[in-house]
Formats: structure tokens, sequence, C-alpha cells
């Protein structure tokens, strides 16, 4: 059995950067899905909200119900302290990959 490789990589010698200072996004297709994964793992992941990721006051509590593609999101730090916030996409927009 292949272990399961993780999307992210943790390593000093990536960048000068200080721990905790970096913000990304991943992308899944099923948000409930890859929240209760993390879960599963031990990962403290923000509970799933929808509408606008920014400001924090804009969004509204659990994933969007008609779930529109980019609607729903929730975040969490890895052991470094970045952050990493997770998007659903269940269709691209034209011209994306």
């Amino acid at each position: 059995m292949t272990p399961r490789q993780t999307p992210f990589a943790s390593s000093s010698s990536l960048t000068a950067a200080a721990p905790g200072s970096a913000a990304a996004a991943l992308i899944v297709s099923d948000i409930e899905a890859a929240h209760d994964e993390l879960i599963r793992r031990g990962i403290d992941a923000s509970e799933m909200w929808h509408g606008a990721p920014f400001p924090p006051e804009a969004r509204l509590p659990g994933p969007d119900p008609k779930r529109t593609s980019y609607g729903s999101f929730f975040s969490f730090n890895d052991p470094d302290g970045n952050t990493w916030l997770v998007q659903e996409v269940t269709t691209r927009h034209p011209g994306r990959i």
C-alpha cells in the first residue's frame, strides 16, 4: 500500500519567510468530505462557511445550501502556523484549468 500524499510540504529550506507568515488556498471538489477527512486526521479545521471569505463578519455558517461552485470554505493552520483556505469548486469558470 502506498502512503497517502499530503497536499503541502513544510520545510525551513523552502523559503526565508517566518513560520506562520504564509497564507495559501486549496481547491476541493467536496468540501464536506475534505473537512471530515482533516478532522478525522486530527487537524483543527474551522467550521465550514459560505458567502464571502473576507471579512469574517460576512461569512454565513455551513456550506452553501445550493453547493454553488466557489461558494463554500473552511480554513486550517499547518504545523508551522500558516493559514490554508479550502474552497469547494465543482465546476470551473470558462478558461480556467
